[in-house]
């Protein structure tokens, strides 16, 4: 033991030494560099100047730079969105709504409606503008993952059995929404249009925005409640799916309409996703089964599998979102066309579970009750608004689809 101690300082001393030898040397070079001689201080003023500000600065100055950091200021923020969507999810439990109603409180919470007011320099601090958009990439992240993990669940073949009723019904909780959005609009559109906004344009602009689904939150329901795998869940899936693929389609097609534009361009997009489809399940899902029976039949799953599995999951995001119809379309497609091996699924199911359920998905959410501002609806007028619009909203989903699926 003693000789190992003697051999370790005889080994650190020599290096030390060496090492400060060359730095005493390298001192020698300065007088000689044309580049150091050009910066040096000649004005007395400057001297002045920067000495006193090095002055002002403390021992404590790194380590307030180091907490403004983009990735500090990133992981703060998580850990507060974990902290407070945990709580509000929790207490959302107690009344009986799901984990997915906290967490979008939560980040009202968080936002300027809330934190936002009562302490607004804690909130610039907290959510600095220039770091929302780090956060919506980071939470669309979490989103996409979670999106795959609906799709490996979803059972294909009890959809094939109700895919006429899918069908009929989503279509249904589009037609009826769209036609009460644009009843509202001929209501309010004198006093709430903005100016030089034609009637055409406020009203189907109102007829999508009450007909759109929120996809990846009636998908957490589902999950959250243990329906993903049941008959009920896997058409009220299917039924989200070919919604917002529609109303994906359906968004350009109205801008086009009020801009005035070719409508070869919507052509184009519905032409692109029925192609993307079709790909997907008579090209990829084939290989995709093949790999799985080489690499996922033995004991342990191949990580090869997983990593071509990965590939896919954010290929098909990609496209979709090249194509116009949301990363989480192509991540839920994906996510379908795995193969059905009970094993295999399982375990991608363990490797991307927790980490896109208790750490990523929380933060889209939360993102979303972040931009809310409930401080804009300062006027009795405008919460009466609000709730007709709700309403409104409700009545077109809940009536539409009931109906029909009725």
């Amino acid at each position: 033991m003693k000789k190992n101690v003697f051999v370790y300082f005889i080994i650190v001393g020599i290096f030390a030494s060496l090492i400060w030898f060359i730095l005493e040397q390298g001192k020698t070079l300065q007088s000689g560099n044309s580049y150091i001689s050009k910066v040096k201080i000649s004005d007395s003023k400057t001297k002045d100047t920067i000495s006193s500000e090095k002055e002002v600065k403390t021992i404590f100055d790194p380590f307030i730079q180091n907490i403004k950091h983009p990735l500090s200021v990133l992981f703060i923020q998580i850990i507060f969105i974990l902290l407070l969507s945990r709580l509000f999810g929790l207490l959302a439990n107690k009344i009986g709504q799901p984990s997915v109603t906290g967490e979008i409180i939560a980040g009202i919470f968080l936002g300027p409606s809330l934190v936002g007011t009562l302490f607004p320099e804690f909130s610039a601090f907290l959510f600095p503008v220039q770091s929302l958009q780090t956060l919506q990439f980071f939470s669309q992240v979490g989103l996409v993952f979670f999106m795959f993990i609906i799709g490996m669940e979803l059972d294909l073949t009890k959809v094939k059995k109700k895919a006429h009723d899918a069908l009929v019904i989503s279509h249904a909780s589009i037609v009826f929404p769209y036609f009460l959005g644009i009843g509202l609009a001929y209501f309010i559109y004198e006093q709430f249009a903005p100016a030089n906004i034609s009637f055409l344009s406020f009203s189907l602009f109102m007829g999508i925005a009450m007909s759109i689904t929120a996809f990846p939150v009636l998908a957490r329901i589902i999950q959250e409640r243990g329906l993903s795998k049941t008959a009920l869940g896997s058409l009220a899936i299917t039924c989200a799916a070919a919604d917002d693929i529609t109303a994906w389609c359906l968004l350009p097609a109205v801008i086009a309409i009020v801009k005035a534009e070719n409508l070869n361009g919507i052509m184009a997009t519905v032409a692109f996703s029925i192609g993307y489809v079709l790909f997907m399940f008579y090209v990829i899902k084939p290989i995709i089964a093949r790999v799985s029976q080489k690499y996922g039949s033995k004991e342990k799953t191949d990580k090869t599998i997983i990593a071509i599995s990965f590939v896919i999951l954010l290929g098909s995001s990609y496209i979709s979102e090249v194509i116009g119809i949301h990363a989480l379309f192509g991540a839920f497609i994906a996510g379908v066309i795995m193969p059905t091996d009970f094993s295999f699924k399982n375990t991608l199911t363990e490797k991307i579970e927790d980490v896109s359920l208790l750490l990523l998905l929380p933060i889209f959410f939360v993102f979303t009750g972040l931009r809310t501002q409930i401080g804009l609806l300062n006027d009795p007028a405008l919460w009466l608004l609000c709730v007709v619009v709700i309403m409104t909203a409700i009545a077109g989903k809940l009536g539409g689809s009931a109906i029909s699926a009725k």
